[in-house]
């Protein structure tokens, strides 16, 4: 399709005050849209679980860029398993239909890496989604959100509603939730090799063997993603954004303590669970469709990210 005009268009960003959200408000900006027409629905004020609170955040809107969601790493989703379901479930389905039904020109709703097989073929491939169950700890959480899927391919299908489905993988970068309780892999082990630092300690306990594999995105390229396949991507089929670079979670450890001059010794809890044996995405489809790919490196993703928590670290202390 022709690359959609930003210029005049109303556009909506729900998680926009989150750490890709403000990303990608800023993507959206550089391609053109203006910053006085887009508008960020906080949760305190917006709760997308209630449907009058979804009809008003979509009326008199062109755009809707759904990223915000209920999330966290394997913990939370141990923990609460039940509201993950729900809150995500209810978010993206009432904001679908609330913008089908305010005449929204597009929708482009952001996915999860977790709505995968547990056991999928590595690389993933976007023809595969439907290939099993997801891994059990994500399940919950990835099956709300890969139903939205389904919904905008049925309302492409029979109302004509243009809603794109993005997959990107796992998200990381400066302003990233650091709180142990609720954080994904890479700024919860900043966080604790900071602290052993800080504290003198020589042993860095992490939970699983280190064999599961994972890839990274950083969130400034994700948002970019986001933004082109707002612009230049109309389409039923979900599109994977990535980098199809898969690092061992053991080799994660490894660089991460090497880039922060941490000398002590990883002591690997193999009690603790692995989750998903293997993540790593086919991004093809992506380069095919609207011309993206990762531009920032994993290891200078990960320099900007350890520099910006250090920098910030005694405000994020506090849990």
């Amino acid at each position: 399709m022709d690359s959609l005009d930003l210029s005049q268009k109303r556009v909506v960003v729900t998680g926009g005050a989150g750490f890709l959200g403000r990303q990608v408000v800023n993507q959206l900006i550089q391609a053109g849209a203006a910053p006085e027409r887009i508008t960020i629905p906080r949760s305190r004020d917006c709760d997308l679980r209630r449907w009058d609170h979804c009809q008003q955040a979509t009326a008199n809107q062109d755009i809707i860029i759904h990223l915000a969601a209920h999330v966290g790493g394997i913990g939370l989703n141990r923990e609460k398993p039940a509201e993950l379901f729900y809150d995500n479930l209810m978010m993206g389905a009432q904001l679908i239909h609330a913008a089908y039904e305010a005449g929204v020109e597009k929708f482009v709703c952001v996915g999860t890496i977790c709505a995968y097989p547990k056991f999928t073929p590595v690389p993933f491939k976007e023809d595969d989604l439907w290939a099993g169950y997801p891994e059990e700890t994500n399940a919950p959480y990835g099956i709300a959100k890969k139903a939205l899927l389904v919904q905008l391919q049925s309302y492409r299908q029979q109302y004509g509603f243009d809603g794109v489905y993005l997959l990107p993988v796992n998200l990381y970068g400066p302003e990233d939730n650091f709180d142990p309780r609720s954080s994904h892999v890479i700024p919860a082990l900043i966080r604790k090799v900071h602290e052993a630092q800080i504290e003198g300690k020589q042993q860095l306990p992490v939970w699983g063997d280190g064999s599961p594999t994972r890839e990274f995105l950083y969130s400034e390229d994700a948002a970019r993603g986001i933004v082109l396949a707002t612009r230049r991507f109309s389409g039923p089929e979900p599109v994977n954004l990535g980098t199809g670079y898969e690092i061992s979670i053991r080799d994660l450890v490894e660089l991460i303590c090497d880039l922060m001059e941490f000398d002590g010794d990883i002591v690997w809890q193999t009690d603790k669970p692995n989750g998903q044996p293997r993540r790593c995405l086919d991004t093809r489809r992506a380069k095919a469709l609207f011309d993206f790919e990762a531009q920032v490196s994993f290891r200078q993703g990960l320099q900007n990210t350890i520099d910006w928590y250090r920098q910030h670290a005694a405000v994020l202390q506090p849990v």
